[in-house]
């Protein structure tokens, strides 16, 4: 499986958001992950899609928007206009799940499925001829800078040997270190916040991400 950078904009610097989003495309980023928070869903309230939008008029990278909210299907339509690519939604929220993939799909964007650490991988299974990307938080969501947890790679393991071409995303303390965790565990696509935006050489830490995933 092809392996996969997904700095978290989280972690960067939202006074100058243009800036960041460079930082990504000039060290080789391959998607650039945003993360949505309703304070309802998760504790947190982060940007929307109106801010989505300014930033896709500043970079070509494929935006991996991630939506911590309670009812998706409601919403989506508004990150698809405002430029999302990939639109993950969790399996714990109030909306119906297979309508929500539908309504994605059918807007042109690529659909995935998100599970919290205590929800088990078994959730995604009856939608996973539909989607794209399945998404295994490694932290509970809603804030960033937490710990791995290194408990959720069974979850990871069982997935991919039930559909090894499938993309399986880990996102929470992800840093150089924790990624060959999950590498070996069969994911390929890594959300990094603040290993990358905390860098001296963004670009460098890229790379490495990329190296030690594959060990």
């Amino acid at each position: 499986m092809e392996i996969k950078i997904s700095p978290s904009m989280l972690a960067s610097d939202y006074a100058n958001l243009e800036a960041e989003l460079k930082k990504c495309s000039d060290g080789g980023a391959d998607l650039i992950h945003l993360d949505v928070m309703d304070g309802h869903f998760v504790p947190n309230i982060s940007i929307g899609a109106p801010v989505i939008a300014a930033m896709k008029k500043v970079c070509s990278i494929p935006f991996d928007v991630h939506l911590m909210i309670s009812d998706p299907y409601f919403y989506c339509d508004d990150f698809i206009k405002a430029g999302a690519d990939i639109i993950s939604f969790h399996t714990e929220c109030d909306s119906d799940i297979g309508a929500t993939i539908d309504k994605i799909t059918a807007g042109g964007c690529k659909a995935a499925l998100a599970v919290k650490p205590n929800t088990p991988i078994e959730e995604v299974y009856p939608y996973l001829d539909r989607l794209s990307m399945v998404l295994v938080m490694t932290v509970e969501p809603g804030f960033g800078g937490q710990s791995f947890m290194e408990g959720t790679m069974p979850k990871i393991k069982k997935l991919r040997e039930k559909c090894p071409d499938i993309d399986i995303q880990v996102d929470g303390g992800i840093n150089t270190e924790t990624v060959k965790i999950a590498g070996a565990a069969g994911a390929n696509v890594f959300v990094a916040g603040s290993a990358v935006f905390k860098s001296e050489n963004p670009a460098d830490t890229i790379n490495l991400l990329k190296k030690n995933a594959k060990m």
